[in-house]
């Protein structure tokens, strides 16, 4: 089982940064299609809460010494980095702008989370009863909303509304997952999938689509206060049935792409600037004439194989990871003749 255990989750996490991508690349065009909507709107349904399902599954050394020094390094260094980076770029493209270390730039957002979401964790973990953990992140979530001024500065709205997902990842066991991977759950997971893709086609409302960003107080919403706990909480149930259903579908074998699945910490980083440069070309303007939306489901592919390549890793890593393979190498080869 650990063997295709591993492979299992490498396999959702590149099928999900590729759903990223994808999603970041058809945002521009969301509201020439119906169709393309749809997909939009489903696929952020589901894409980040998976990911951060499987954040919160792996935080179970949370109490090991080191482990929140672990996370700063791998996480929060290169948080700064790129911030910095959007910094410089915004400041090129826009001419004025303030640089502001706790006030993420687009996709640095998750990166901010998850710290905050292993610092919840640790207060959270005192509370010792799993059901008294969600019910109180729940409340949070739910409440958050009702916070005026609460957005985007530390990602506070995103850290508040998703840490139940984080939570709920951490809380789950190995069985549970081999529970739903069982064949007539998948064959479940497919057809629920399947309805909510329709139902999303026919019903799913055009101010809801920022119901699923998490990002806005409830008054940014639009929606009366008297309602909207409601609707968060019916969001939650939408995310939960979406995320659980693709995890069923996810495949347990060892796939061609499984090992890529160890890299999408540089596909998430690095994608944000080669869909800033089609923004800036006449790339999405042509798409939009021909209507072959198509081509943007390639280009997703093509780019998250691109940034997941090891040319890739290979010139990244510095500034990712703050080490480079020559180094590695170096270090490797000292270690093995001391010893």
């Amino acid at each position: 089982m650990s063997k295709k255990r591993e492979s299992y989750f490498d396999n959702a996490k590149f099928i999900l940064i590729f759903l990223v991508v994808f999603g970041h690349f058809i945002s521009p065009h969301k509201g020439d299609s119906e169709a393309l909507y749809t997909v939009y709107n489903f696929i952020y349904t589901f894409h980040m809460p998976a990911f951060i399902l499987i954040g919160g599954f792996f935080s179970k050394g949370i109490m090991k010494k080191g482990y929140l020094k672990k996370i700063v390094r791998n996480i929060l260094i290169p948080y700064f980095i790129f911030q910095l980076i959007y910094f410089v770029l915004h400041r090129i493209w826009n001419g004025k702008e303030t640089l502001t270390l706790f006030d993420p730039y687009w996709t640095l957002w998750f990166l901010l989370s998850m710290v905050l979401w292993n610092i919840l964790l640790l207060l959270f973990i005192k509370l010792k009863h799993p059901a008294v953990m969600m019910i109180v992140a729940l409340t949070i979530g739910v409440f958050a909303g009702y916070i005026q001024d609460i957005g985007t500065y530390f990602s506070l709205s995103r850290t508040f509304v998703f840490f139940p997902v984080f939570l709920g990842g951490y809380l789950l066991r190995k069985e549970h997952f081999s529970t739903i991977l069982r064949p007539e759950k998948r064959i479940a997971a497919g057809m629920i999938l399947v309805g909510m893709f329709v139902s999303y086609y026919f019903y799913f409302p055009q101010e809801a689509k920022d119901w699923l960003l998490a990002s806005s107080s409830y008054e940014e919403l639009g929606v009366q206060l008297g309602q909207a706990w409601f609707i968060r909480l019916l969001m939650y149930g939408l995310m939960a049935l979406a995320t659980f259903s693709f995890m069923a579908i996810v495949p347990r074998r060892k796939m061609f792409f499984t090992h890529l699945g160890t890299r999408t910490l540089y596909v998430y980083l690095l994608h944000g600037f080669i869909v800033k440069l089609f923004e800036l070309s006449p790339f999405y303007d042509l798409v939009g004439e021909s209507g072959n939306y198509f081509v943007l489901l390639a280009l997703a592919a093509i780019v998250t194989l691109f940034l997941a390549s090891k040319p890739i890793i290979t010139l990244a890593q510095p500034l990712i990871e703050l080490k480079t393979h020559l180094l590695q190498r170096y270090m490797n080869k000292k270690t093995a003749d001391v010893s």
